[in-house]
């Protein structure tokens, strides 16, 4: 059964909360910033709390979750409770069960320079090397989007 461990990732932008908050989860700047995860990232449906969402490579296959927590401009608790392959939702096979349900938590804090973004995300360790590598091109290009729209 594969474990999750809990991994945290950080990044320092020069950009009001509100800024970072709202470019996080524009559908838009979401393709750009996400794209060292996969080209064409995206998402389908709400941030809302209690909502479902898939996030999805361009093929379609992705992750469903739902948001367990949405604090606006404070934090967000993303639950993912399994995959998507061919359109189809699996939460219930034992390859699943083996790691669902898992959080993905983004915190942000105000600092005098504009944002702290943290991020905790539950990894089993046949992901961790993948996302320890994914993130920190991920956190730049968010980083990137934001400072540039605050100028």
């Amino acid at each position: 059964m594969a474990r999750n461990e809990r991994i945290e990732f950080t990044a320092d932008i020069a950009a009001p909360v509100t800024t970072v908050f709202r470019l996080m989860l524009d559908p838009q700047a979401y393709r750009d910033w996400t794209s060292p995860f996969a080209e064409g990232s995206h998402f389908v449906g709400s941030w809302q709390q209690g909502q479902k969402i898939r996030f999805l490579s361009p093929c379609g296959d992705g992750m469903v979750s739902e948001i367990a927590d949405h604090r606006p401009d404070a934090f967000i608790s993303i639950r993912h409770l399994g995959y998507v392959t061919q359109g189809l939702e699996d939460t219930q096979s034992d390859a699943v069960r083996a790691w669902a349900p898992a959080y993905e938590n983004y915190r942000f804090l105000a600092t005098p320079t504009g944002t702290r973004l943290v991020i905790e995300q539950d990894a089993t360790p046949e992901f961790k090397a993948y996302l320890a590598e994914a993130w920190p091109k991920a956190l730049r290009r968010l980083q990137a989007l934001c400072e540039a729209a605050a100028r």
